[in-house]
């Protein structure tokens, strides 16, 4: 059974320093060799899934290691406690956005962890909350869904979201649009939610992103066919 160091060989020998330079603009900081994310997938179809060796993989605090990690993660069987130790160590917006908010939801405490999380004072956190719950509308059936509170969520985005720090209010809108897309009970509330909030703009650092705003990405959804439309899995 391959294990951590050994990985580690191998995801140094697959550094870039090209990548490493983008990384850099994003947050990311030592200890990472700058490895591709196709590369990284590579690594995940030849191990497909494994809770131990994901859980030594994100303990080694090395960025391309954390990111394969959850790739390669058991999601159904992360504990509470796994994915809280995830959240407080995912010091960047690609690990609390992505690798432990795809994980977070495909495992059996998603919506219990998202809810504690948006309530946290540390940005990061909140963030990974947000992201978890947008990844949970994306995934989830609509009738397995809280309609409900949902409503109550969308609500609370178009309350909170101009005083929200500028990664959180970047997921509060990534919500606002994953719920507009992936629940069609929910698409006109929130692209009039999204009117009235307007365009957003916020401080993500030396990159490129933006903040799109919400009507025009749930319209080209409807113009492509795909509200309403459930992905397999999270992570991507």
């Amino acid at each position: 059974m391959v294990n951590a160091r050994q990985i580690l060989a191998e995801l140094k020998s697959l550094g870039s320093p090209g990548i490493k330079k983008v990384l850099l603009n994003h947050g990311i900081r030592e200890p990472f060799f700058g490895v591709k994310i196709s590369e990284l997938k590579k690594i995940q179809k030849r191990i497909r899934v494994s809770y131990p060796l994901s859980l030594e993989l994100y303990a080694t605090g090395n960025y391309d290691a954390m990111y394969l990690a959850g790739l390669i993660a058991d999601d159904a069987r992360m504990t509470r406690a796994d994915l809280q130790s995830w959240v407080d160590a995912a010091y960047c917006g690609p690990l609390a956005g992505a690798t432990v908010a795809w994980v977070t939801a495909g495992s059996p405490h998603g919506w219990e962890m998202a809810l504690k999380w948006i309530d946290s004072s540390k940005p990061l956190v909140a963030c990974a909350g947000w992201a978890t719950l947008s990844s949970l509308v994306s995934i989830t059936e609509d009738d397995a869904l809280d309609l409900p509170a949902l409503k109550q969520l969308l609500q609370r985005v178009e309350k909170t979201i101009h005083q929200a720090p500028d990664r959180v209010r970047h997921q509060m809108n990534g919500f606002l649009i994953a719920l507009g897309v992936a629940v069609a009970p929910m698409t006109t509330s929130c692209v009039d939610a999204g009117k009235r909030i307007g365009v957003l703009t916020a401080d993500l650092g030396p990159t490129a992103c933006q903040v799109p705003f919400a009507p025009d990405s749930i319209s080209k959804a409807r113009q492509k066919g795909v509200i309403g439309k459930k992905r397999k899995s999270a992570k991507c």
